[in-house]
């Protein structure tokens, strides 16, 4: 049973009955001598997707649910369904599309290094890799003699994301996106 000090951004706990994960996280000091350290907790509803904040001590204790975590890649679109294809024993989850709306402009053909949860045998989430490697398909042509400063222009991915890029990047590049804030990493 992990305290509330203890958990960390995608872990899994029972709450009333159904799985959560643990969306975000806040650590609140108090000022005043001898308060416990409050955690501001965003969780979401596994089962029915709603979002819950809760504000627990330190050493509130939690239920860990009972979920498998089993590493997928992306296969394709099947109308309002998601597939994605477990690596190691090649079964497949489909998952509806409301259920990955934040993620879906990560979501490229034969993406790895998904996380999916699976509560009683069906996928409920997935979890995407830190970063992904996605093509540019629109941007201002590359300025020649352009330095690697803090100048940056709009570049449009192959998924419809919009990042802001170097003057350098020219389209049909590969770049390398973070998937918690949406920035620019690196060339791949």
């Amino acid at each position: 049973m992990p305290k509330a000090s203890d958990l960390k951004r995608g872990d899994v706990v029972q709450l009333d009955g159904a799985p959560h994960v643990v969306k975000q996280l806040d650590a609140k000091s108090p000022s005043a001598r001898g308060a416990a350290t409050l955690y501001k907790i965003r969780f979401d509803n596994l089962v029915t997707g709603q979002k819950r904040d809760e504000s627990l001590k330190g050493d509130d204790f939690l239920v860990e649910a009972d979920c498998e975590r089993v590493q997928v890649l992306f296969s394709y679109i099947d109308d309002n369904q998601y597939v994605f294809m477990n690596t190691g024993d090649y079964s497949q989850y489909m998952l509806a599309k409301e259920s990955v709306e934040e993620q879906l402009d990560y979501l490229s053909d034969g993406l790895e290094g998904i996380t999916a949860l699976l509560v009683e045998g069906s996928i409920v989430a997935i979890d995407l890799p830190q970063s992904v490697v996605l093509e540019i398909t629109d941007t201002a042509p590359g300025i020649k003699g352009a330095s690697a400063s803090a100048r940056t222009k709009p570049a449009t991915l192959a998924t419809g994301l919009i990042v802001q890029v170097p003057e350098y990047i020219e389209q049909g590049e590969r770049i390398k996106v973070n998937t918690t804030n949406a920035k620019f990493m690196a060339r791949a």
